[in-house]
């Protein structure tokens, strides 16, 4: 038999089964309007599985097994997400646990962030909410998390993410710890300044402060010199330690207003080696809202520790033509080599193909949390 006559065979069989897909997506359909009727759940994890048992053992070796569960499960997956956008049709979805704004209410908000007068997230809070915002900060982001959800502060101002240095992952275990909600996002550019008492020489030097991540982003500056680096809190606490200390040996990392604040001398300016050096700063409230012209999602959630989970979650974007523009993931606490996702993607959570992929989201996931719409 030549090429051509099975390229023939090959193309018959195919129509064959693109009309088989066809006819069991009209069923599908059907199975959709019962469950819309009924209140069903379009998820019935027992009856799928049963059902790759009975398709595979209709194989004949152990390579078609394997190849039908992959072709069934993509199927059932389809059939899933037919019948979800058939319940948002007809409004069974429900609506959303979360009220859209036209505004933030910030004219009369108290906003806290952490660290101490100088922090860059100071800073972030001043040009999201202007300069004459009612604000206190605190010592840890867990403090400024308490505050907002005891409602001594209406938002927080945290940073969530560096361009050069990666995600601060104690914020993403947070958002899921606590029911705050992230309402905005302030990016703002990162120069970080090597300050010291003032008089104070380079060659006087032994010691220098800073946040972890801005020793990080200095490090091709700091490696050209044999001082100690000791990391705290937050850039502003180090600059008030060597500000209260005046003792020449020590200097700090810092923003040049911190400098100015703390009545510090400018050793070096901009010696963190990236000149595009950024961190996104995320707003968090207590409340379960979100702007009416919010344009990004942000959700967690958790998949069974099995071949192939994640990939099904990541096809609900697919399949709603959804942009999913980032994912990380983090351990899961107390499970050993289990991950929670963390992912953003392009939408509203008033948008018919985000509510869609959510709920089938919520429904296949272990747990899934919406952490906001900004």
């Amino acid at each position: 038999m030549d090429l051509t006559n099975l390229r023939e065979q090959i193309d018959e069989i195919d129509a064959q089964i693109v009309a088989l897909y066809e006819k069991r997506m009209d069923v599908s359909r059907q199975v959709a309007e019962y469950k819309i009727e009924t209140g069903k759940k379009v998820f019935d994890k027992a009856r799928e599985e049963e059902k790759l048992r009975k398709v595979k053992a209709l194989t004949h070796n152990e390579f078609n097994s394997h190849g039908i569960e992959e072709l069934f499960e993509q199927i059932m997956s389809m059939s899933r997400k037919l019948q979800y956008r058939l319940l948002s049709e007809h409004g069974s979805l429900g609506r959303l646990p979360f009220i859209g704004v036209d505004s933030l209410d910030s004219g009369r908000a108290r906003v806290v962030f952490q660290g101490a007068e100088g922090a860059y997230s100071q800073a972030a809070m001043m040009q999201y909410f202007g300069e004459q915002v009612n604000s206190f900060h605190v010592d840890t982001f867990r403090d400024a998390m308490i505050a907002i959800d005891e409602g001594s502060a209406d938002f927080a101002v945290l940073p969530i993410e560096n361009s050069t240095a990666g995600i601060v992952s104690e914020i993403y275990d947070l958002l899921v710890e606590f029911e705050n909600y992230i309402v905005g996002e302030q990016i703002i550019k990162i120069e970080h300044c090597l300050m010291a008492a003032p008089g104070t020489r380079m060659e006087d030097i032994q010691t220098v402060y800073s946040h972890p991540q801005s020793l990080m982003q200095s490090a091709r500056f700091l490696n050209e010199h044999s001082w100690q680096q000791i990391s705290m809190q937050n850039n502003a606490f180090a600059a008030q330690k060597v500000a209260r200390e005046q003792n020449k040996s020590q200097a700090a990392i810092a923003s040049e207003y911190a400098a100015k604040l703390y009545g510090l001398e400018v050793l070096a300016k901009g010696i963190n080696q990236s000149s595009t050096n950024s961190t996104r700063f995320i707003i968090v409230t207590n409340q379960k809202i979100f702007l009416e012209n919010a344009q990004k999602v942000s959700i967690c959630f958790e998949v069974p520790h099995e071949s192939g989970s994640l990939y099904h979650m990541l096809s609900h974007f697919i399949y709603n033509n959804l942009n999913m523009n980032r994912i990380e993931s983090r351990p899961i606490e107390g499970r050993n080599w289990e991950y929670r996702f963390f992912i953003d993607f392009e939408g509203n959570l008033s948008d018919s193909a985000v509510k869609n992929a959510l709920r089938g989201l919520r429904e296949e996931a272990t747990n899934m949390k919406i952490l906001g719409n900004y």
